[in-house]
């Protein structure tokens, strides 16, 4: 069997969310298939004598230095030219049985393989706000995209299967009738670099995430004032205009602006934090719950049911934009034994979730697929 891999979303510079989602996958992929053909993914002569390949579709060469080496590959267009609709016919040159795509807009035009899709959440049909990264003629193609369900419709129901990231996701995907194809959850995970001991606990609380609207990190700064002993680490880059807004919802209350934190920041300020935060009112996954409470450290979120099926019974969860019900959660933490408690059911929560688990998920459902296709 010869399964392709969509690797085209890897950002060249630092992970975003599909990013993160697609080097977890195919390394983990990787590493099963090593271990089911008994090939070293280090040595491509191995691989590519194996009757069994797992190859990636990359648009530029500097994306290979995010995923295993030693995998075939093959360079195709980008996923956001214009040429996309019509990239089937690229991939069906290189014989693919199956093809995965951690996003849903790959091209199937003329497609002869297996192809499974992924749609990570509805969050932009509820809220319409375009991510200011687009350029002009993206931002008004995505509002358009999201005035109706019909163009999801046609996209999902063009593929064999189609993934999502949680329960939570693929009840909304059958609410809205977005598809006839199965439905397969495989969620997000942390990387395993999270597997660290604890650092001495300081006062801080950690946000990491965008600060679009839905995001509602001006509850977070909200609570701040009322929590003199501890401070609000905003890890993400922000713009000028963001930053004077928070800035002004939170008097007195200490803010740290850290920018675009590396991964290596990150994850040294959650080694030692009181709790990651999140006021979010929308989400497909919420990585940063898994990521956190891999490290131990507990998580005060917003009562929304994909946060609830994340975090489950080793969460803190409070009302959507409840400035006051989060300072009193915060606070909770510092009652003697609530700390150690709350830390201890994030790390089990967390053992839930391993790439490996997911990427068994997703080699199940991609063997299903081409054999399906062979019948």
């Amino acid at each position: 069997m010869r399964i392709l891999l969509d690797c085209r979303y890897v950002r060249i510079d630092r992970h975003d969310g599909i990013s993160r989602y697609t080097a977890g996958l195919v390394a983990a992929l990787a590493r099963l298939h090593a271990e089911k053909t008994g090939t070293d993914t280090e040595n491509s002569s191995d691989t590519e004598n194996s009757s069994d390949t797992l190859e990636l579709l990359v648009s530029d060469r500097r994306q290979l230095a995010h995923l295993p080496p030693g995998l075939p590959w093959h360079l195709v267009g980008r996923p956001t030219s214009i040429g996309e609709p019509l990239v089937a016919r690229q991939v069906r040159r290189l014989q693919p049985d199956v093809v995965f795509s951690p996003m849903q807009t790959m091209g199937s035009w003329g497609r002869t393989y297996g192809l499974v899709l992924t749609l990570h959440d509805l969050i932009y049909y509820r809220n319409r706000t375009p991510p200011p990264e687009f350029a002009a003629p993206i931002r008004l193609l995505w509002r358009l995209y999201h005035l109706a369900w019909w163009p999801q419709r046609v996209l999902l129901d063009r593929a064999d299967a189609v993934v999502t990231v949680s329960e939570a996701t693929a009840t909304q995907i059958a609410e809205h009738r977005l598809t006839r194809r199965p439905v397969t959850v495989v969620p997000n995970a942390p990387d395993s670099g999270l597997d660290l001991p604890r650092a001495p606990r300081t006062g801080a609380l950690v946000y990491m995430g965008s600060f679009m609207p839905y995001k509602d990190v001006g509850t977070l700064a909200g609570a701040m004032p009322a929590l003199p002993d501890h401070e609000l680490h905003l890890m993400s880059r922000i713009s000028p205009e963001e930053r004077a807004r928070l800035c002004a919802l939170a008097p007195g209350g200490r803010l740290v602006f850290h920018d675009g934190a590396s991964d290596e920041a990150y994850r040294e300020a959650l080694r030692g934090a009181t709790a990651l935060v999140s006021a979010s009112r929308d989400e497909g996954f919420g990585i940063p719950l898994v990521e956190a409470m891999a490290l131990g450290t507990p998580v005060v979120v917003s009562d929304i049911p994909v946060f609830h099926e994340v975090g489950g019974d080793a969460a803190v969860y409070v009302a959507p934009g409840d400035v006051a019900g989060f300072v009193r959660a915060v606070r909770e933490l510092g009652v003697p034994g609530v700390w150690e408690e709350r830390s201890a059911a994030a790390r089990a929560q967390a053992a839930r979730y391993s790439w490996e688990n997911s990427a068994r998920m997703l080699l199940a459902l991609l063997e299903r697929v081409a054999a399906g296709r062979a019948r």
